[in-house]
């Protein structure tokens, strides 16, 4: 299970702003996930489970790491969302783009960047969503539409027409 899930787990931390500590948050994750398994449901999904707990950790570090700096997120992209071979112009647009987008997506409030870097950066469902942030399925889709619209109001003009619907 390890070895299936440990690359999701780890961007699940870093997206979730575990930054370079991932690999720790990863660790601790899978370790109280197998101390948990006999509290895990037979029949139920294991990947929002085991996200849920990763999240959790990065929850807990982010609550750490607030009391002494702000929050930095990085945006991983997927080596399958990626062009095979952009342009230097395209290159520097997706950068700009990136960084205008994390930075807008940083000064989110908690809720509206944890249901966001969920729903659009792991491109997990609104089910799995709920599951991993332990919300109601309701709740993720009340914030998801609330915190698209900050982000679009954060983000200027040009950029706001791109956000996801």
């Amino acid at each position: 299970m390890v070895a299936r899930h440990s690359a999701l787990a780890h961007r699940t931390a870093y997206l979730l702003g575990a930054g370079h500590e991932a690999e720790d948050v990863t660790q601790e994750a899978f370790v109280k996930a197998y101390r948990a398994l006999d509290t895990f449901r037979a029949g139920s999904a294991f990947r929002p489970w085991l996200l849920r707990i990763v999240a959790n950790e990065a929850r807990n570090l982010h609550r750490t790491w607030r009391r002494r700096s702000s929050l930095e997120l990085r945006l991983a992209i997927r080596p399958d969302q990626a062009d095979a071979d952009p342009s230097p112009e395209q290159s520097a647009v997706a950068a700009t783009t990136n960084a205008i987008l994390l930075a807008a997506v940083n000064a989110m409030p908690d809720r509206d960047r944890l249901v966001l870097t969920c729903r659009y950066f792991l491109d997990l469902s609104e089910s799995e969503t709920a599951q991993v942030l332990a919300w109601p399925r309701g709740s993720v889709k009340s914030r998801l539409s609330r915190a698209l619209v900050k982000l679009r109001r954060a983000l200027p003009s040009e950029l706001a027409e791109e956000v996801a619907p």
